[in-house]
């Protein structure tokens, strides 16, 4: 799903950007949120803005390759973004959180993050019970975005992919088939990583 006009997008992201600020999912100017348009091209978040005071000028268009359509500057994230519509064509929106709960798991985490029992994995696209084990890869952080993309193409590629990753330090990837379902899949893999982390310390206690 693809949103008819940039500036619709534009509005979208804004209302999200205000949304994650006022949950401390977006500390700084961390995050970026990106939309797909119906023109093939994509709107993104320009970089450096502070997400709890973006407005539609800190929005902006780049193409497939991530080159600028307007003459702003766009995240060095927006590759992550462009890698995720390339292997998932259904997908219309890509949100990157960086709440403290999510990067303080992904710094404890040996591995992925394999999530069982929750009621809220149904929140995820796709699935319809508790019982299921969802699983998030949690990758490597570089600088270099090519290094990110090779270490969760494997993960992307599996017959049911994941909803959502994690970069480990700095907090979550997910998308959906347009910024509502995606808004979706953050906020459950938010409040799940913050009741892993609460569970984590609960057991060290007792």
């Amino acid at each position: 799903m693809v949103a008819s006009t940039f500036a619709e997008a534009a509005e979208a992201i804004v209302a999200v950007g205000r949304a994650f600020d006022a949950r401390d999912w977006a500390p700084a100017t961390s995050g970026n949120y990106s939309v797909r348009l119906s023109d093939g091209s994509f709107a993104v978040t320009v970089s450096g803005w502070h997400k709890g005071r973006l407005t539609p000028d800190g929005v902006m268009r780049v193409d497939a390759n991530g080159a600028s359509l307007d003459g702003k500057r766009p995240s060095a994230e927006t590759a992550l973004h462009l890698s995720l519509y390339r292997c998932f064509p259904e997908a219309g929106a890509v949100l990157h959180s960086h709440s403290a709960q999510a990067v303080a798991l992904s710094r404890v985490l040996g591995g992925d993050w394999a999530i069982r029992g929750h009621e809220l994995v149904k929140a995820f696209p796709g699935v319809t019970t508790h019982a299921a084990e969802i699983v998030l890869p949690v990758v490597e952080n570089s600088q270099d975005m090519r290094e990110i993309e090779a270490a969760i193409a494997p993960h992307l590629a599996r017959e049911t992919p994941p909803p959502a990753y994690l970069i480990r330090g700095h907090g979550l990837y997910g998308w959906g088939r347009d910024i509502a379902e995606a808004e979706r899949v953050i906020e459950a893999a938010e409040w799940l990583a913050a009741c892993e982390v609460a569970e984590r310390s609960m057991r060290r206690e007792a």
